[in-house]
């Protein structure tokens, strides 16, 4: 069954990509299973849209499927988990004559999952592509805000653009770092809009309420679909501009 998110992608994204020229999408998709996780039936059907990247985060193992396809050359999972974790955690794809590294990064701060340092990681994995490649993206999956805006300086200059995922609710901070890097904290979520970050209002509630384990659903209803376009500049390989959607 095709779930709220991906139907709404599939709805949007095309006209998105038409008009206003996409060449290169990247998408999260850590939650698409219900919320935890990615089936082999949720992967299907994004890799159906033409999407170059699919990205994970702190849901990675949430469904046992993702063993099944891990090793393709569109998937990657944190780069900054223990290694000899099966997957890639960054992977070159060729675009419109340029040479584009994508990385996915998790981050420690409030995150529950055991990870290595994700400044070591992006700083030796940046320093290597950086040779390699004309454009470099990074995802990073983290929940707090410093740990996000942290990373963009600290990488600012070295990387085109670095977007933040995990927290759901899209930031209004999108911005050209003084160096060059394109950079927003979240780019928020596509699922269903009346709801508690993609989840059913009643039981999230009850859950602050009660402090009870409710189970967590997700909410029914209509969806809204988040991103950001970066405009990269073909002469020096930098950010532009950034627009956010929030459809």
């Amino acid at each position: 069954m095709e779930t709220s998110g991906i139907k709404e992608l599939r709805l949007q994204l095309g006209k998105i990509k038409k008009e206003e020229q996409i060449d290169f999408t990247i998408v999260n998709a850590e939650n698409v299973a219900e919320g935890m996780g990615i089936t082999q039936a949720n992967f299907n059907d994004i890799l159906k849209l033409e999407i170059d990247v699919i990205t994970m985060g702190n849901h990675t193992w949430g469904k046992k499927d993702i063993f099944k396809f891990i090793d393709h050359p569109k998937l990657l999972r944190p780069a900054n988990l223990p290694k000899g974790v099966v997957g890639k955690g960054f992977n070159i794809y060729n675009c419109q004559n340029k040479k584009i590294a994508v990385i996915n990064l998790i981050g420690r701060v409030d995150m529950n999952v055991l990870s290595e340092n994700p400044f070591i990681i992006a700083k030796d994995l940046v320093q290597k592509l950086q040779k390699e490649v004309d454009i470099i993206l990074i995802d990073f999956h983290a929940e707090a805000t410093a740990e996000k805006i942290a990373m963009g300086y600290f990488l600012d200059g070295k990387i085109t653009a670095l977007f933040g995922t995990h927290t759901h609710v899209q930031t209004a901070d999108e911005t050209i770092l003084p160096k060059g890097t394109g950079y927003i904290t979240d780019i928020g979520m596509t699922g269903p809009k009346h709801s508690v970050i993609g989840m059913d209002i009643e039981a999230s509630i009850k859950r602050f309420e009660t402090t009870l384990p409710e189970k967590y659903k997700i909410a029914d209803g209509d969806a809204m679909l988040n991103g950001v376009i970066f405009d990269i500049d073909d002469a020096n390989n930098k950010v532009k501009s950034i627009k956010r959607i929030n459809l």
